[in-house]
C-alpha cells in the first residue's frame, strides 16, 4: 500500500458515524449485516448510511454482496490489515519483536492475496458411504461449474460401489459416470493427493468420526441432506425422492459456483458455505 491509498483509508475513517459503523460490522465478522439493519442499529437514515458505506467501500475497508433484495456489508479484513500495517511496517528498524503488540498489525508472511479465493478450485464432498449424495454432488459440480471447479468425493466407510439408482439417475440426466466410484477419504490424505480448496460434508454425521484435517487452507462446510438409502415406498416414490434430492444438490451448487470468489476472503467464503447449508436444512 502506498501513502496515497493509506491517506484515503484513514480519511474514510475520520468520521464518528463511520467509526461506529466499522465497530458494529466487526461484531459480526465475515457474515456481514444488511444495510437496513445497520441503519436501524446506528439510528441513521438509509441515505446517510449509504453515503458512509460507499466511502468505506471505496477505501477498500468494507465489501458488499447482494443477497436477493438485500445488500450485505462486511468488514474487509485484508483492507484493514493493509491500512494499519502501513503505519507499523517500519517498526523498530525491521525488528518487530521490539514493537510489542504493534507487531500483531504487521503483514503476515504469506501474501495478502492468499486470503482471496480465486478459481479454479478442487472441491471434496464427504459422506459416510460415498455411494449417493457425495457421488451426485461430484458429478453435478463438474456439469455446472463449466471447468472452474473439479469435483471429488469420498467416505469415512465407503461402500463397495455407488447405489445403482444414483448412477442410473445421473446417466438419465446426461452425466458422465465412468469415473464415479466409492472410495475412502484416506485417498485424499497422502502427499500425492490433489490439494483441496473446499471440503463439504453432506451427511448429518459421519458415523461419529471426525473429519480429517485437510490443512488450514481448506474452507469447510456442512450441507446435511436426506440419505437415499433410507427412502421408502414404491419404486416410483423412491425415484421421485431421488429426483428431488438431485434438484436440491444442483440448486446449492449453482449458488456456490456463482459466488463472487474474487472478492471474498476465506472467512467470508466460510460464511457463504454456512448460509447454503442453512438453506439445505430448511429445504430438508
Amino acid at each position: 500500500m502506498d501513502s496515497s491509498h493509506a491517506a484515503a483509508g484513514f480519511s474514510a475513517l475520520s468520521q464518528e458515524t463511520r467509526l461506529r459503523l466499522m465497530r458494529l460490522l466487526a461484531t459480526v465478522g465475515a457474515t456481514g449485516m444488511p444495510a437496513g439493519e445497520l441503519a436501524s442499529r446506528l439510528g441513521q437514515p438509509p441515505s446517510t448510511l449509504s453515503f458512509h458505506l460507499s466511502a468505506l467501500e471505496q477505501a477498500g475497508l468494507v465489501r458488499s454482496t447482494r443477497r436477493g433484495r438485500q445488500v450485505i456489508y462486511a468488514v474487509r479484513i485484508v483492507g484493514l490489515r493493509e491500512l494499519f500495517s502501513f503505519l507499523t511496517e517500519t517498526c523498530c528498524s525491521g525488528r518487530p519483536e521490539l514493537c510489542g503488540d504493534l507487531a500483531r498489525l504487521l503483514p503476515v508472511e504469506e501474501s495478502m492475496e492468499d486470503d482471496v479465493m480465486t478459481p479454479a478450485f478442487n472441491v471434496l464432498f464427504l459422506c459416510t458411504h460415498n455411494s449417493a449424495r457425495s457421488i451426485m454432488a461430484e458429478a453435478i459440480l463438474e456439469r455446472v461449474s463449466k471447468g472452474k471447479f473439479r469435483g471429488y468425493s469420498a467416505g469415512s466407510d465407503p461402500a463397495a460401489a455407488p447405489m445403482p439408482e444414483v448412477i442410473e439417475r445421473l446417466k438419465t440426466m446426461g452425466h458422465d459416470v465412468s469415473r464415479l466410484h466409492s472410495k475412502s477419504w484416506n485417498e485424499f490424505m497422502g502427499p500425492d493427493a490433489p490439494r483441496m480448496d473446499f471440503v463439504i460434508a453432506l451427511c448429518d454425521t459421519l458415523d461419529g468420526q471426525q473429519c480429517p484435517d485437510f490443512g488450514n487452507k481448506v474452507v469447510t462446510g456442512a450441507w446435511p441432506l436426506p440419505d437415499p438409502a433410507k427412502f421408502s415406498g414404491s419404486p416410483i416414490e423412491r425415484a421421485t425422492l431421488l429426483n428431488e434430492l438431485y434438484g436440491m444438490i444442483r440448486r446449492r451448487l449453482e449458488i456456490f459456483v456463482s459466488l463472487p470468489f474474487a472478492t471474498l476472503d476465506k472467512l467470508a467464503m466460510k460464511a457463504r458455505l454456512d448460509e447454503i447449508g442453512e438453506m439445505t436444512r430448511a429445504s430438508a
